[in-house]
């Protein structure tokens, strides 16, 4: 395995963190400065094959760098034209093993994962089993994994269907991730997002239901955010 390209990696990430104005948080760099080392170090990567890729993606996520995560993932999205249906269990299990923050979820479900889902439909059954899961990021990437299809008009009935499964969770990162894949729905289909809210919102959390309705017209927002009785 070629550790070359991840001893510059580490070099150049541990440059630009010199920098106070690419810190974000802590050691966590800009998304942008990342990318552009992601980029850069791929061009040395990219004649590789895809396992041979993956394994370098699983180098940097077992380090729990933050920055590092996010080169793996972006390496990942780029393989997009390689992926095969058996590559469904390497990506759960880096969900599984690697993720444990938001960003992290919704980087990796709405890019590499959420691709790979588009590419092989079937297999968002898989992805609607994680609605009970005991894992809050499972449970999250159960509907941020469809947005990548959803903006590109498909996985709208599997979205309500996750919706459902998801409805009364008691956590917020659970409830802002499905109501933001309505919020998706609701760009393309918002009489049938604005419904569904009017059905279910005695029992909807108030986040998932105001993320789910951020982007229908006022007048159906009111409509929604009404309290009945």
């Amino acid at each position: 395995m070629d550790h070359g390209v991840i001893r510059i990696i580490r070099a150049q990430l541990a440059q630009a963190a010199t920098g106070a104005a690419n810190l974000k948080e802590g050691t966590r760099l800009a998304t942008p400065v990342v990318r552009a080392i992601s980029r850069d170090a791929f061009a040395q990567v990219r004649q590789y094959d895809k396992a041979r890729i993956f394994e370098l993606c699983e180098m940097l996520l077992a380090s729990r760098s933050a920055n590092e995560r996010t080169i793996a993932f972006d390496w990942a999205y780029r393989c997009r034209k390689s992926y095969e249906e058996g590559d469904f269990a390497r990506f759960e299990g880096w969900l599984r093993d690697y993720v444990a923050d938001w960003g992290g979820c919704d980087d990796f479900c709405t890019h590499a994962f959420g691709r790979f889902i588009y590419q092989y439909p079937v297999l968002s059954s898989q992805a609607l089993s994680w609605t009970a899961s005991s894992n809050r990021w499972f449970r999250r990437a159960a509907a941020v994994v469809l947005i990548y299809g959803i903006r590109r008009d498909a996985f709208f009935d599997t979205a309500f269907e996750t919706a459902d499964a998801l409805l009364t969770d008691g956590d917020d990162m659970v409830q802002k991730g499905y109501g933001w894949m309505l919020k998706e729905v609701s760009n393309r289909a918002p009489l049938r997002v604005f419904d569904y809210v009017m059905a279910h919102k005695q029992t909807m959390p108030r986040t998932a239901l105001r993320y789910a309705i951020e982007k229908l017209e006022p007048s159906l927002r009111r409509q929604a955010m009404r309290r009945d009785g």
